[in-house]
């Protein structure tokens, strides 16, 4: 554990991040999306899963703006930060899924984002399997509550099941990519799924 904590202070986007005030170096991961594919825009709602420490959230509220908000939720408890909701809660229950309701009123939430990560067990296909499964429960928020031609991020671990989750993503969004941010560690497996224009269905 030293040795990788040790290696990871090293990294360019850990010093980076501590260097500007984000929380997290997958902060950066999000600005390149974002370049890249003009996901968030001023005065969105954005809801944040699997928000912890709050780097997303950070990245998204820059964008959005106080006309904005930022909804963000963990199962780790989240340091306040000023502007931005954060609450705790398990995403796989459905009075998280109530709550999260209940907070973001009538109006509709723009984007969903998903940085969701299972504990890594050190089986993969266990690992790649729980990725999938995290990815499931972010599509039933987004069918609860995200408005139609909103926008959608979520992480995944490659494996033999991500074309069927792309599959069902492809099913509710007009443009799906797969994208790789520089600032993924070279050794991930990730990726995120960046979907675009959200088609409700009956």
């Amino acid at each position: 554990m030293t040795r990788w904590y040790s290696e990871k202070k090293k990294e360019h986007y850990y010093k980076e991040a501590k260097k500007v005030g984000y929380r997290a170096r997958s902060a950066f991961k999000l600005k390149q999306i974002q370049k890249k594919y003009n996901i968030l825009k001023k005065g969105y709602t954005v809801i944040d899963l699997g928000a912890a420490p709050g780097g997303w959230s950070q990245v998204a509220f820059e964008i959005v703006g106080k006309q904005g908000r930022i909804i963000g939720i963990d199962l780790s408890p989240i340091k306040p930060i000023d502007g931005i909701t954060f609450f705790q809660g398990d995403l796989t229950e459905d009075s998280t899924i109530t709550k999260i309701t209940q907070t973001i009123g009538d109006r509709k939430a723009d984007v969903v984002l998903s940085d969701m990560s299972p504990n890594i067990s050190g089986n993969y296909s266990v690992d790649h399997a729980r990725s999938i499964y995290l990815c499931e429960q972010s599509l039933k928020i987004v069918n609860k509550l995200l408005k139609t031609n909103g926008n959608f991020i979520c992480k995944v671990f490659v494996g033999k099941d991500i074309q069927g989750l792309i599959d069902k993503v492809n099913e509710k969004f007009q443009t799906v990519k797969r994208h790789s941010p520089v600032a993924s560690r070279k050794s991930s497996s990730e990726i995120y799924i960046i979907a675009k224009k959200h088609q409700k269905t009956i």
